[in-house]
């Protein structure tokens, strides 16, 4: 029987006729107009309301994922906005379900792999990178490299650069930063890896990692998707590929 109450229970928020909570906390009384968004958001995956520092790095995060550009999520979400454009949401939904090992995902991929190795501020870091490193060996380590940033994501090192501000650069991000330096690859941290760390040192949970970078990106969908209304790009995309590329028959 305890079980099953158990089962059935939430401490995410309740309604009653006068009054909604969230966490604990009364939602007119003591977030609004007292807390930010992401304070917010960081309490629903945490539980707590995060430090002064630890919300700027937490915003600094979301901010730095909100938009990338014409990545193939924004794509998507333009496209699919040409088809339905009565349905924002499904636009929406569109652009994220892109949100896997090579975009989004990789916030989760490092940090699961982070945590596999239960760095701690007296860990010898050098000996965990190197087993990182090896247990990799001929496959991709989530969160270096990047197709646009090269020789370096500019994003990581201002959310590097916050953190050590803020007292907060933990030992999984010191640890990814030696997993770089000793993978043997002229590769970048991304901001993927980066903010994956940060989160770590943060306490998120890491079920918690990949959705928090989808709804930094929803910012930028819903973006492109304004801008998509005014100055539409999918039709363009779409006569675009229907003339490039070449129908062959099938053997």
């Amino acid at each position: 029987m305890t079980d099953v109450t158990r089962s059935r229970t939430t401490s995410i928020g309740h309604s009653t006729v006068d009054s909604i909570e969230v966490c604990g906390y009364d939602l007119t009384g003591e977030l609004m107009g007292e807390v930010d968004f992401a304070a917010v958001f960081f309490l629903l995956v945490s539980g707590r309301i995060p430090g002064k520092g630890e919300v700027r790095l937490f915003n600094a995060i979301l901010v730095a994922l909100a938009d990338h550009g014409l990545t193939p999520s924004a794509l998507a979400a333009r496209l699919t906005y040409t088809g339905a454009p009565e349905a924002v949401q499904g636009a929406v939904a569109a652009g994220l379900l892109g949100g896997g090992s090579v975009f989004l995902g990789v916030f989760e991929d490092a940090g699961r792999m982070l945590r596999a190795q239960s760095p701690t501020e007296d860990s010898d870091l050098d000996v965990l990178a190197d087993r990182i490193v090896a247990d990799h060996r001929g496959h991709r380590l989530p969160g270096l490299g990047h197709p646009t940033h090269v020789n370096g994501d500019p994003r990581t090192a201002r959310l590097v650069q916050i953190a050590e501000e803020e007292g907060l650069l933990g030992p999984h991000t010191r640890l990814m930063l030696r997993v770089q330096a000793r993978s043997g690859k002229p590769l970048p941290l991304n901001a993927g890896g980066a903010s994956g760390a940060l989160l770590c040192d943060l306490g998120i949970d890491s079920t918690a990692l990949r959705g928090i970078a989808l709804v930094a990106r929803s910012a930028g969908l819903v973006g492109h998707l304004v801008e998509e209304s005014r100055a539409p790009l999918g039709r363009w995309l779409w006569d675009t590929a229907e003339r490039e590329t070449t129908y062959t028959p099938p053997d």
